[in-house]
Order: structure tokens, then C-alpha cells, then sequence
């Protein structure tokens, strides 16, 4: 048997060390946490300085004794768990359970699963970090003390099942109070002027410039009166070039990834769940099966807060941008970029490719379609953060007319720089259309073509989505690499949160939640309150603060908001809301209640009378006995399909459902305008709530209007007609291209809501759009 034993969490990390390091080392896994604190108590003595009650975790017991027998017979056993917070506390277990001395060099902390860097680490172990250790004890402890004080609160005044967290409650604080901006937005009217210019005696050189001030201050119209008075007064004065400013921009690579942009940009571009996205890198990180190349990991370790990468990898992928793009991609010295704000595990490199030299298209033979995505993402990432910075020339072309000044602004890629290595490899960036602008200077005259006025309305703060949520954790402070995906999959799993395309909106639950919480423990809420928790628990890990103090601080101000809302908060639970509607058993005016599955319709004459009912979407009437059949037949398994209301308005959906989830939606009627296309239109709505118009047949038709198409096409030009809406209704039916501008006038017509609500449907908008 082997003299020398490498433990390590994961079966999976296991194998490729095996693979590694060979014969002489028997490499085991622990299977992740070996103990913990006990799942059916508090298992934290306070008044003992919040001593924790540890015990071994169920279920793990052949694990156990397979250690302990393997550690026994050893020569030599090595500690290689996660070189983190996370993993060191797993490795001070592991020395405690087999009873080895933590403070000799038996802790290997492995950054990438490549042959040297893993031999390099199991040569150079080196003793526990206690510090770190005591910081992530401090972590857990505070957790449990606040969720298993005030869950059991949550289960006596709501319902069953909830639980509270220090830094989730705090995430779906932030996610309630941005639905409440967006239901409390009222949207304001204003209107943009462009005109379209070209330079007198010369037609080719033309340009389209916007209103920008008036009478030498920012401004602004409001309404189609004023606009109509300036576009009349502007059609009357004579315009002139007043400046031309030429200027040449740098657009600089984003630093390498860390956990938290790499979670934003896997979401924005593939739609990946953090969730996701940190399971798929741990895959990479832990080792991939490379044929001849043999088993190696392909990605840094991915829970990390630090841009730093090493001087060899910065090395090796110059070399790969020499070869395959030039010297003149390459800056004269390496980048260095400086991490976030707060304290940065900086004994970590950023996540980048463990050899740079393996490109994505090498890769993507033995890598999964997913795998090879994230695996992209990252090589690319890296590479550009390596290379010169893109270079624009911009143009800005200030036009008096009158007391109106309209400005044209024009940019030009004269240097691809970091974005060519993006367009290579088909990761973020594409070509621009350059945006070119007439050779015009100070004092040449214009002759004004043509003046197009447009109304917009101010739009509501955009919902969150998984990317942003994140960054505004990260921004704040708050949670730490380490579980950001695992506060939003715990806030999904509770049903205190529902994905809306990509957007996460609050429940009726999440919000119920979230205002008991926020009344009674305010300051555990409170987003600087946990970032300065946070700030307290990094400095334990620094040996500033003990952990024991740093609990008993918090838990002083904890207990005493503990024990007043234990008598004080609200009993959602007993509260009973009148109704008018007539129980159809007895006759009794039934109320609504909350039970374990939220509310519901109940008879006041309970015991004697248990008729309940589910309640609608809109949660204030029974839910209505289902549609009739409909003479269409469901494209997945043929039974007939029904009309539905989701949270978007009327669809189709198959009479089998849940067990068949085909859906249809309900059209507008109008065929689509895209030539050679059979598809119908249906009425959408955005990640920001507004409304916009797409075909059936997408996404083999992408085509798209935030208009309402009319149904007719322009009879001037042929192009589609769109209607034109004011608050008081349809007022006219004009051409949707710019150029043409053509607009017939119609008796004014109210749009009554349940139309535009039986067009929508709970279909996925284009990825374009959203």
C-alpha cells in the first residue's frame, strides 16, 4: 500500500490526482464535509463563548473509517481540499478526526490540476491556516444563529418551511425593494428631435444630428405641443457647423475573471444560472479526460476574488497572441490589474485557463457543448485582458440652428486591439458598423432635408436578473465568491423569488417574508449592516479580530431583536380576510386564509363546513373551473389544447398539462411582415416590462417591433404600418420606416385591455431583445 496519503473533497478531483501524481500516493476523498454542526439543534453553546457542537455528518461513517484506516497505516497523509476558507475548515477536520497535528506541514493548496503545479504543491506543504479556519467557523456559526433563531419564527406567523438567512434575506431585501420602485414608477413623456442635414452644394456629404440645447442650456420637450412648436420654429432658421472636435478614444480588456464576473458573463451571454455556471467550472477545474494529453484540470481554482495571475501564464499566452495575431496586439509590458474593493484572497489567481496555450478550438473535442462554452469564455477573457486596448477615432460635430444647437457624433474602429481575439474566437464582441461622418468644418452651411420629432416615455428600473444581482452583492459587500450562486438557487428553491425570463421578481411569499423581516430585525436586513459583518469576518481571517468577539458583538444587539419579535411580529398566519363570495355548500361568506402552500379560500363555518378553493392568479377570486377544449390539437402528443391565464395574459397550452407542457400562443391575427415568412404576430413583454410585438415562427423569424403593427403595409412604400398611440387611444396608423413617413389620421379609437391582454403569452422573447 501506498506510504502516502492525499485527501481531497471530491471523487472526481481524486482521480485526476491520481492520475497526476501515481503509484506512490493513495489519493482519497472525503466526499465534501466530513462534520458539521447537528442538523436538529442549534448545536452553538452561547454562554460558553458560542462554542460549536460538532458531530460527524450521517451517512458518512464508511467514509469515516476508510480514512482512518488509510491515515493509520500511512507514512504521510496530505490535506489538498479547496484553497479556501471553505476547504481549510474541511482540512482542520480532517486533522482533528484523524489526529494530526495541523500546526506541521501537511496542507497542500492546489491553484490548477496540471502535472507540475500538482507535484510543485505536494513537495511544498505547508501548516493549517487557523486564521482562515476561524473565520469560516465564525461564518457558519453566525448562519446557524441567525437561521435557526428566526426560521422557527417564520414557521409560528406564515407558514412551514421558510427560512431566513443572514445573506440571503438580505438579497431578497434588495430584489423587493427594486419591484417596489418598479410598481411605484410612473412613466413621464418626452420627445427627441434628429434632423436629417447635408452640406450645401454638396448632397453626398449628409449626416442626421439630434437637439441637444436651446438658447445655450440642456433641453428637454416634454409634449407634442412644445415639439410641434420647435420642429416649426427650427424649419424656419439656418443651420451652420459651429465646432468639429476630433479625438481618439481607448477602449481597455476587462481584467481577468473572478467569481463574480465570470457568473455575469456566462449569465448574459448563454443564459447560464450561476448555479450552473460554478458546477460546470468546478468540472473544469477538477479535471477533464484529454485523450493522449492525459487527465488534467483546465481552469485556475473558480472561487476567487483576485485579478492576479502569474508571470508564467502571462508569458505563455503572449506567446499564443504573438503567433496567432502579432506583436503589435501585445502591450510592451503585461497588464496588472487591481482587484475589487475589500479584502481580496489574493493567495489566489483570477480564473484563467491552467495552460494558455491550450486554446478553445483544441479543447472543444473533449469537452461537453456547456463545457466548452464556459471553457471559451474564460481562455478568451484572458487573452484579451493581455492585449493592447481597441482605438477609436470619434468625431463631434456641433450644428447652430437659431437659438438651437443639434449635435452629430460619429465613431470610427481604427485599432481592433483586445476585441480581436473576441471576433476570433466568436465570444462578446462583433464588428461594428463604423460610423462615418462627412468631412464637414466650423462654419459650413447645412441645408435641413427633413426634421423627425419622436415620442418616447421614461421606463421603470430594470428587475434584476442573476448577473446584476450579483454584481450589486458584490458592489455592496455583501456574501463572498463562495456563495453567491448558492444565495440565489436558496431564494428560487424557497419560492421567495420565480425567474421571469431572465429577470427574478419577488412572490407574494418572498415579499411577505422579506416585510416581517424587515419590521422586526431592520438592522439584519440592512445591506451596510452585513457588509460591515462581512468586513468583520475578512479581519478575523487576518488575525485582527478573535471570532468569538466578533459573534458576541452581533449576538448582543441579535437577542434582544429576537426576544421583542417573539412577542411583536405579525401573525400572517391567523389573519382572515373577508370576502363576497358565498360558500356554494352552505351558504356562509368564505374568507381567505394561509395555509402551508400559501392562500386560499376557506368557509368561516369550519369544522361543520371544509369547502375551500384555490384562489386565481390575481389571488382575490376562486380560481375559475377550466376553459373548454379547443379544435386544435397539441404538436407534442395530439390531445386538444385549452385556453390558459399565466401571469402574461391568455395562451394555449395542452389539455394534458403538467404532464404535456406544450404551449401556443394566442395571436393578434396580423401575418408577419417579413417577407416569404407563414407566421403570425403576438404581443411579448421585455425583462423591463414593456410590451413589443415578434412572430411565431421565431427564432426562425427574428423579426421584432416595440410597435403595434397594423396589419396593412404603407401604401406609399409597402412597408408595414404600425399604430400610433396616445393615452387617449389609437390616433393614427403610420409607416414604420423612417424614410418614408407616411401617416393616415383615424377616428380616435380606446384600446380596450383585454385585447392587447389575450395577444400576450408566456412565450421567451428574443435573446436580441433582452
Amino acid at each position: 500500500m501506498a506510504s502516502k496519503v492525499v485527501i481531497v473533497e471530491s471523487p472526481t478531483k481524486a482521480r485526476t490526482l491520481k492520475k497526476l501524481l501515481g503509484r506512490d500516493f493513495n489519493v482519497l476523498a472525503s466526499v465534501g464535509h466530513i462534520i458539521d454542526l447537528p442538523k436538529n439543534k442549534l448545536g452553538v453553546d452561547i454562554e460558553k463563548g458560542f462554542e460549536p457542537q460538532y458531530t460527524h455528518i450521517h451517512g458518512k461513517e464508511k467514509v469515516i473509517q476508510e480514512l482512518q484506516d488509510a491515515a493509520r497505516e500511512a507514512d504521510q497523509v496530505l490535506l489538498a481540499t479547496d484553497p479556501d476558507r471553505e476547504g481549510e475548515a474541511i482540512s482542520w477536520h480532517l486533522c482533528n478526526l484523524l489526529e494530526l497535528d495541523g500546526k506541521l506541514p501537511l496542507r497542500v493548496l492546489i491553484n490548477e490540476f496540471t502535472s507540475g503545479v500538482v507535484k510543485d504543491a505536494v513537495s511544498n506543504p505547508v501548516p493549517l491556516d487557523m486564521d482562515k479556519v476561524n473565520s469560516q467557523q465564525a461564518r457558519r456559526i453566525l448562519d446557524r444563529l441567525v437561521g435557526y433563531q428566526i426560521s422557527p419564527l417564520l414557521w409560528d406567523r406564515l407558514q412551514k418551511g421558510l427560512s431566513a438567512g443572514r445573506v440571503q434575506s438580505v438579497a431578497l431585501k434588495l430584489i423587493c425593494d427594486r419591484q417596489k420602485e418598479i410598481d411605484a414608477f410612473k412613466p413621464e413623456e418626452y420627445w427627441s428631435l434628429d434632423a436629417l442635414l447635408e452640406k450645401a452644394g454638396h448632397p453626398e456629404q449628409h449626416l442626421t444630428a439630434s437637439l441637444k440645447k436651446r438658447d445655450g442650456q440642456e433641453y428637454e420637450v416634454k409634449d407634442q405641443a412644445t415639439m410641434d412648436a420647435v420642429v416649426a420654429e427650427v424649419s424656419q432658421q439656418s443651420f451652420r457647423v459651429l465646432s468639429v472636435d476630433k479625438s481618439q478614444k481607448n477602449q481597455k480588456p476587462a481584467p481577468p475573471f473572478i467569481t463574480s464576473t465570470l457568473q455575469q458573463a456566462a449569465s448574459q451571454l448563454y443564459n447560464f444560472p450561476a448555479k450552473r455556471t460554478m458546477r460546470i467550472a468546478q468540472e473544469l477545474y477538477e479535471g477533464i479526460d484529454l485523450g493522449d494529453r492525459g487527465t488534467q484540470g483546465l481552469i485556475t481554482y473558480m472561487r476567487t476574488d483576485s485579478t492576479r495571475v502569474s508571470e508564467k501564464a502571462q508569458e505563455e499566452v503572449r506567446q499564443v497572441i504573438t503567433s496567432r495575431f502579432g506583436d503589435k496586439f501585445l502591450p510592451d509590458a503585461p497588464p496588472v490589474y487591481k482587484s475589487g474593493k475589500g479584502k481580496v484572497q489574493d493567495a489566489h489567481e483570477a480564473i484563467r485557463p491552467a495552460d494558455p496555450t491550450f486554446t478553445p478550438d483544441a479543447a472543444k473535442a473533449f469537452l461537453s457543448a456547456e463545457q466548452a462554452k464556459l471553457y471559451g469564455l474564460i481562455w478568451v477573457r484572458f487573452a484579451a485582458s493581455q492585449m493592447r486596448p481597441a482605438v477609436y477615432h470619434q468625431t463631434r460635430i456641433d450644428i447652430e440652428a437659431g437659438r438651437y444647437m443639434f449635435r452629430a457624433t460619429g465613431r470610427t474602429e481604427h485599432f481592433a486591439g483586445f476585441l480581436e481575439v473576441q471576433r476570433a474566437f466568436g465570444v462578446g464582441a462583433k464588428k461594428a458598423a463604423n460610423e462615418d461622418l462627412p468631412p464637414l468644418h466650423a462654419g459650413d452651411s447645412l441645408v435641413l432635408k427633413e426634421q423627425k420629432p419622436e415620442q418616447h416615455f421614461t421606463e421603470p428600473p430594470a428587475s434584476f436578473t442573476e448577473a446584476s444581482l450579483v454584481k450589486t452583492l458584490e458592489e455592496n459587500g455583501i456574501g463572498r465568491p463562495s456563495t453567491y450562486a448558492t444565495i440565489i438557487s436558496t431564494l428560487l428553491d424557497r419560492k421567495y423569488v420565480e425567474r421571469d425570463q431572465k429577470s427574478l421578481r419577488p412572490t407574494e411569499l418572498g415579499k411577505l417574508v422579506d416585510e416581517l423581516l424587515e419590521h422586526n430585525f431592520t438592522r439584519i436586513v440592512d445591506v451596510g449592516f452585513t457588509a460591515g459583518m462581512e468586513e468583520q469576518l475578512d479581519e478575523v481571517e487576518s488575525g485582527k479580530f478573535r471570532w468569538q468577539d466578533v459573534l458576541g458583538r452581533f449576538y448582543g444587539d441579535f437577542k434582544g431583536m429576537l426576544e421583542t419579535a417573539q412577542t411583536k411580529m405579525r401573525n400572517v398566519r391567523k389573519e382572515v380576510q373577508a370576502t363576497d363570495i358565498d360558500c356554494d355548500k352552505c351558504g356562509k361568506k368564505m374568507v381567505i386564509r394561509r395555509g402551508r402552500y400559501g392562500r386560499f379560500l376557506a368557509c368561516p363555518g369550519f369544522p361543520k363546513c371544509k369547502n375551500t378553493k384555490q384562489l386565481d392568479e390575481e389571488g382575490q377570486k376562486p380560481k375559475p373551473a377550466e376553459e373548454p377544449l379547443l379544435d386544435e390539437k397539441c404538436d407534442t402528443c395530439g390531445n386538444p389544447m385549452r385556453m390558459r391565464r399565466g401571469r402574461f395574459g391568455m395562451f394555449k397550452a395542452c389539455s394534458r398539462y403538467p404532464e404535456c407542457k406544450f404551449t401556443r400562443p394566442v395571436t393578434l391575427g396580423i401575418r408577419c411582415p417579413t417577407s416569404g415568412c407563414d407566421g403570425e404576430l403576438v404581443a411579448r413583454t421585455s425583462k423591463r416590462g414593456k410590451t413589443f410585438y415578434g412572430c411565431t415562427n421565431y427564432p426562425a423569424c427574428k423579426f421584432t417591433s416595440w410597435t403595434k403593427p397594423a396589419g396593412e403595409n404603407c401604401p406609399k412604400c409597402s412597408t408595414f404600418m404600425v399604430e400610433r398611440r396616445t393615452k387617449k387611444g389609437l390616433e393614427a396608423v403610420v409607416c414604420s420606416s423612417k424614410e418614408c413617413g407616411f401617416k393616415r389620421k383615424v377616428e380616435l379609437e380606446p384600446a380596450p385591455a383585454e385585447v392587447e391582454e389575450a395577444a400576450s403569452g408566456e412565450l421567451e422573447m428574443p435573446e436580441e431583445l433582452d
